[in-house]
């Protein structure tokens, strides 16, 4: 297990909902082709509760999902802290900080976090994303990369 987590999550099939899943993917492709960096990933179409189990024992996990929040120019990159309010749209799913507070109740730890929001436009029951979306993801996708390249050397992996 890798001490850092990527964890993408949304539904592919509502266009630009799957923003955080496209990420993913291509981050994979990415970290293949690099030496002496680990990272794991992981994709869901939203988080759940068990995944406070899953970001147990890492140092850092960062959260990817698409928003519609038009303050985000292209994306957003922001530190999530704990909490146990449970902010998200549907009965069925929870936030990261729901997942980061949960992880710290049952474990007494929780690795550092942080949310990577990637702008989205459309959100139709359709599997492509917009163009627009996709000039975003590629963005937020170059950030990233350069965010673990300069973390690798601070979070100890064994």
């Amino acid at each position: 297990m890798s001490k850092i987590l990527v964890y993408g999550y949304g539904n592919p099939g509502r266009q630009d909902d799957g923003l955080g899943a496209a990420l993913v993917q291509q981050l994979e492709q990415w970290l293949a082709t690099q030496t002496g960096l680990e990272v794991d990933t992981d994709c869901n179409y939203q988080l759940n509760i068990e995944d406070a189990a899953a970001i147990a024992g890492r140092e850092l996990v960062i959260f990817v999902d698409a928003t519609l929040d038009e303050a985000v120019d292209d994306f957003r990159f922001t530190e999530v802290n704990p909490s146990d309010a449970r902010v998200e749209f549907t009965m069925h799913a929870v936030s990261p900080a729901f997942v980061l507070d949960l992880c710290q109740k049952i474990n007494g730890n929780r690795p550092k976090a942080m949310l990577l929001q990637i702008r989205g436009y459309n959100w139709d029951f359709e599997e492509r994303l917009s163009e627009d979306a996709r000039h975003n993801l590629s963005l937020a996708l170059d950030f990233l990369q350069n965010f673990l390249l300069k973390t690798k050397n601070e979070v100890t992996v064994n």
